[in-house]
């Protein structure tokens, strides 16, 4: 009897050391939604901020003179990959690595061509972005360390918003090679591209579901700018927004059971950052600011703590013409 009674308590003893070990890793890695806001309105220049996944605890990280924006994670959240227009040259954003904090902000492509909208892959080696330097908007990959950069496109078409799937053999993107914007798809390494939506409308800023199983767009198929998921064979579409102003910039959560999004549906018809279900439902304005938050990227492990339990360049360059 007794053996049986210490055999329970070693069990016992277990199953709290594996749970206080979860608690330790949970609150080391609280879920955090980085995005980019121009909400320093004396200067309308765009920021890197990072928040809660409530919209608490908000952070700015770059502060620096000149435009930054789309922001990427890197797979062990210690670091985010952005575009920064500091070099004060026209049409020559570059690709910077920063720590999760702000800290070290590197120029990782340095040269004199436009590149853009970065997407870290899953195992944290390599890069994918958008590059003008062989005279079109091509898909390019280079090294984390900004080395050995390769053109996977290389179409007479533009490419734009790469998106990795979960296990990095394939890459998502939008394209004009068909006459109109569509979703593609294609091999890490550029080989068979093949278009997903083959729809009319517009389709745009795709993001893969963290199970592999989902594609999250852009669309205006429905008359209005609008997020969809669809499966990654490019079938079964469905409207997850269905509202009369302008939702775009979907990101998934970690687990994938919800969606981060920009959305213009306030009263003010400003870009905000919005959370919904994945499903669509249960939507909710994170930042509420009268400036413009756009092109959120979400954080977190499958431990981490959730406080509430690219249309980029569009907004961007209207509110600069503005000026």
């Amino acid at each position: 009897m007794q053996r049986k009674d210490k055999f329970t308590y070693m069990i016992l003893a277990g199953v709290i050391v594996f749970g206080l070990t979860l608690l330790m890793l949970c609150v080391e890695a609280p879920a955090q939604i980085v995005f980019a806001s121009d909400r320093v309105w004396d200067n309308w220049e765009w920021e890197i901020y990072v928040m809660d996944t409530d919209g608490g605890n908000l952070r700015n990280l770059t502060n620096a003179p000149g435009d930054d924006q789309y922001p990427s994670w890197s797979p062990d959240g210690k670091q985010i990959v952005f575009t920064a227009d500091r070099s004060g040259k026209d049409w020559n954003r570059q690709i910077y690595v920063m720590e999760a904090d702000g800290d070290n902000q590197q120029n990782l492509s340095d040269n004199d061509f436009d590149d853009w909208d970065p997407a870290w892959s899953p195992d944290g080696k390599r890069i994918a972005f958008v590059s003008s330097r062989d005279g079109g908007n091509e898909i390019y990959l280079m090294n984390a360390d900004g080395s050995k950069p390769k053109n996977l496109t290389n179409h007479r078409f533009p490419d734009y918003a790469p998106s990795w799937s979960p296990d990095g053999e394939r890459i998502v993107f939008y394209s004009w090679r068909d006459g109109n914007n569509e979703i593609y798809v294609m091999d890490a390494d550029g080989d068979n591209p093949k278009n997903l939506t083959n729809h009319a409308e517009w389709d745009s800023s795709p993001s893969w579901s963290p199970d592999g199983k989902h594609i999250a767009f852009y669309s205006w198929r429905d008359g209005n700018g609008e997020i969809y998921i669809m499966d990654t064979d490019g079938g079964n579409p469905r409207n997850l927004t269905n509202h009369p102003f302008k939702d775009s910039d979907p990101s998934w959560s970690p687990d994938g059971r919800r969606i981060v999004f920009v959305s213009d549906r306030e009263a003010d018809a400003n870009p905000d950052i919005f959370v919904m279900n994945a499903d669509g439902s249960n939507p909710k304005n994170l930042t509420n600011h009268p400036e413009d938050d756009l092109a959120p990227a979400w954080f977190g492990t499958p431990f981490s703590v959730a406080p509430a339990g690219k249309t980029l360049t569009l907004w961007g360059r209207v509110k600069q013409a503005g000026r």
